[in-house]
């Protein structure tokens, strides 16, 4: 059985440096390697230092994990993982990478530098079992090949990796002529299962799959924009999540690149692809302007004007955008058209994308002209990049964040009306495409897709550890539905309580299914899941329907709900058959309340939790901070502390600073997950694993009993905390209000106004923690952050 536990990267630059950092996240030994530095510094000349001490030898490197540990976003999960990596440099340490048991190559894109590195460094040290990949953008793997052992070379293959590799989930798989198709498959299911990649089959043409692709949107994206005098900021505000596109839309990740990269990869691209398999080549030639862009210095985010720029002016932030007729900046103005406007209100990305491009104004013109190029140019790519539509489609998702793949768009126009629409406009269409009903479609249980090659449906691959809600609920495993969650049964006995609000926010739907769901689970079945495939767990309690029962001055309405949220949380925490949480990405106030109130949770490793209701001026009431005192008690208790503030401070901190952990690895050391919790790399297997879990649980389920004798921190411990607060406060650390409202959470985790180690029950905190929260909606302080936050997306320190 072939085991990878050590793996080499070749190539410490940030591509190589992160790719480092997430095989330490999951949990690989890494040797990092760079060249040897050919000139001293001038700080290591001042230290005394020469070319053959080590630090100078291995700087490279050492500055790369430097760079690693400030790195934002984190590269790491967690900052002790950089112990994972050991350094060293080409010339000392390259023997090293015969204990490791996959080599990755990641130095700068050129063949010549490649395939020297491969002849002179790597073959010569490299085991007789290792797997070896070249991590590259678009270069040949079979040109790189011919000059690898006929031995290496049915374990050599391409792995490339999107940056930043901890977020971008796509892994591009391009083998060789010669690689052993074993290897590729263990090298998919490896990478798969323990980096949590999603897995896209690529074949070795310029740019492979994503950048193919991806580039080609951004160079018609330009086109169109010159023949309709659109502006950038024009252009982004149609090409954005209107039609599927992440909010970076075109300007704004041409940005995030680089415009040279951009530029860099055109020309590549222009030079490598034959015009008689690509007939769009020319698309790939650099404007002008873009040209200008470049010797002007202005590429992107890096400089900090390309696109973009922003600058203060008299104290505020003001952004600009770049106009390229006259190579100057202008101050956005946010545009917006009647077309996009209209789409705005489409209640799905189907919906919203055909009410934009059968619109009547430039907006719309745009949207369909670039839709239209796009999957034209996607369909006309097969077989030439992949075999299949689901590869391409998959690589657009994960590499570039778009909702929907290429195929999937035109299911959502409609294929008929695509054909018909692009007719009128004189486009020519491949013969295929007219024949074509749908790309997707269900026979039962099993998801099909159009395979072009030979014209029939055939089966969308799926690791059978995915399970897919949506296909459960249409084929007769829907238990029972309202408008804001779903009952679904996950057999064995499992069942499946599903959020499906906007941003999964909970409100009176969900804490009433939530009811459903624990007494069918405890009637007719073994366990519960809590899980959904949204784009985030739940980012907490409807916080609009709060907003306007201040307003509407329903207080009883309000405590009466605040009851029930409570309610649904201890009926998760005390049901009488085991209650698993699956939370993944933004897992925030209500959804953490959620979790902690679960029996386990598997948490997705990109999991964002923590209880946040301090920026909106309230304290946690579904439990939450009832659920963070006791676990301070529970710590007292079992270390015999004479004292509660060192675990009290703790606790009260994660909300009171509404921490949030950057990791699931982090939430263990935030205390929202513990020892009985546990942290899954690949998305696809997240509701799978909470079942076994669950399954595993229910197998010697003993209900809990609510907890009544518990010491209470009491009147003492509450006003240490209160000397903390007026600390920070008279220090300029946090506003008076937010003394205000630490004093509230630090009152509830204490227990009120009582004696240290009186005894109360969980019941008693959850009163105080609704009458603190209650108390809390009637302040104008707190009705201003909540209004800035429906407003803005973002907290208000007032």
């Amino acid at each position: 059985m072939r085991v990878i536990r050590k793996v080499a990267v070749l190539g410490a630059g940030v591509m190589g440096s992160t790719i480092a950092a997430h095989l330490a996240n999951a949990g690989l030994d890494v040797l990092l390697l760079d060249i040897v530095p050919k000139d001293l510094t001038e700080e290591e000349k001042a230290r005394g230092l020469t070319l053959e001490d080590k630090q100078v030898r291995n700087r490279i490197v050492i500055k790369a994990l430097e760079n690693l540990k400030k790195m934002k976003p984190a590269a790491l999960y967690h900052k002790d993982y950089i112990n994972n990596i050991e350094i060293g440099n080409f010339e000392d340490d390259m023997a090293k990478i015969r204990d490791c048991d996959w080599v990755i190559e990641v130095v700068v894109e050129n063949m010549d530098i490649k395939k020297s590195l491969l002849k002179d460094k790597i073959i010569p040290n490299i085991s007789d079992t290792a797997i070896l990949s070249s991590n590259t953008s678009g270069l040949s793997i079979n040109e790189m090949a011919e000059v690898v052992p006929d031995d290496l070379k049915k374990r050599f293959l391409i792995t490339h990796f999107f940056n930043p590799p901890r977020y971008m989930r796509l892994m591009e798989i391009v083998p060789s002529k010669y690689t052993d198709p074993e290897i590729v498959k263990f090298m998919a299911d490896f990478i798969s299962f323990r980096l949590g990649k999603g897995i896209v089959y690529a074949k070795d043409t310029p740019n492979f799959i994503g950048n193919r692709i991806g580039v080609y949107a951004m160079f018609a994206a330009l086109k169109h924009m010159q023949d309709l005098d659109l502006t950038v900021e024009e252009v982004d505000s149609i090409a954005g999540p209107l039609i599927g596109l992440p909010k970076t839309a075109i300007f704004r990740l041409a940005d995030l690149v680089g415009i040279d990269t951009m530029v860099h990869v055109a020309n590549n691209t222009y030079q490598l692809l034959d015009p008689s398999i690509d007939d769009e080549r020319e698309i790939y030639k650099v404007p002008a302007f873009l040209e200008d862009m470049v010797k002007k210095g202005l590429l992107g985010n890096k400089t900090k004007q390309g696109f973009y720029k922003k600058e203060k002016v008299e104290g505020k932030k003001v952004v600009y955008y770049y106009d390229i007729k006259t190579g100057e900046y202008k101050p956005a103005t946010k545009p917006s058209f009647p077309s996009t406007q209209a789409a705005s209100q489409g209640k799905s990305l189907k919906e919203k994308i055909n009410i934009l491009i059968n619109g009547k104004d430039k907006a719309a013109q745009f949207a369909w002209r670039l839709l239209r190029d796009i999957l034209i140019y996607s369909f006309k790519r097969i077989p030439e990049i992949a075999d299949d539509v689901v590869n391409v489609d998959n690589a657009m998702k994960w590499g570039y964040n778009w909702q929907m793949g290429p195929f999937e768009l035109f299911d959502a126009i409609g294929v008929n009306q695509f054909v018909k629409k692009a007719k009128e406009d004189g486009v020519a269409l491949p013969e295929k495409l007219e024949n074509i009903e749908v790309f997707y479609k269900l026979d039962g249980a099993k998801e099909l897709y159009f395979d072009i090659l030979s014209g029939e449906y055939k089966e969308v691959p799926r690791k059978e550890t995915y399970i897919n809600l949506d296909i459960l609920k249409k084929t007769g495993n829907l238990v029972e539905q309202n408008s804001g969650a779903s009952i679904i049964d996950l057999g064995d006995g499992v069942f499946n309580l599903e959020f499906h609000t906007k941003m999964n926010a909970i409100g009176a739907e969900i804490v009433s299914m939530a009811k459903k769901a624990i007494k069918r689970a405890e009637e007719e079945g073994v366990a519960l899941v809590i899980s959904n495939q949204g784009r985030t767990f739940s980012v907490g309690a409807n916080l609009f329907l709060i907003a306007t029962s201040i307003a509407e001055g329903a207080f009883d309405e309000i405590n009466m709900a605040v009851k029930q949220f409570q309610n649904m949380t201890m009926g998760f925490k005390y049901a009488r058959v085991p209650v698993v949480a699956a939370p993944f990405q933004m897992t925030l106030g209500g959804g953490c309340e959620t979790c902690l109130h679960c029996d386990a949770i598997v948490a997705h490793a990109e999991t964002y939790m923590g209880l946040v209701e301090v920026g909106v001026g309230l304290i946690p009431a579904g439990g939450g901070t009832k659920e963070m005192a006791l676990r301070v008690m529970e710590l007292v208790k079992r270390f015999k502390a004479p004292d509660f503030i060192p675990f009290l401070a703790k606790y009260f901190e994660n909300i009171a600073m509404a921490k949030v952990s950057t990791s699931a690895r982090e939430a263990f050391e935030l205390g929202y997950m513990d020892d009985s919790d546990s942290v899954t790399m690949d998305i696809d297997n997240l509701i799978y694993d909470a079942k076994q879990v669950a399954l595993a649980l229910a197998r010697n389920y003993r209900p809990k009993k609510p907890a009544t004798n518990l010491p209470a921190p009491g009147r003492d411990a509450f006003a240490t905390i209160k000397n903390m607060l007026w600390t920070m406060y008279k220090g300029n650390y946090i506003s008076e209000y937010d003394m205000k409202v630490g004093e509230k959470i630090a009152y509830v985790m204490c227990g009120g106004d009582v004696a240290p180690a009186t005894m109360i029950t969980e019941e008693y905190l959850l009163d105080l923690e609704r009458e603190a929260f209650l108390s809390l909606c009637g302040e104008k302080k707190t009705i201003e952050r909540i209004q800035h936050m429906l407003k803005t997306g973002k907290p208000l320190r007032n």
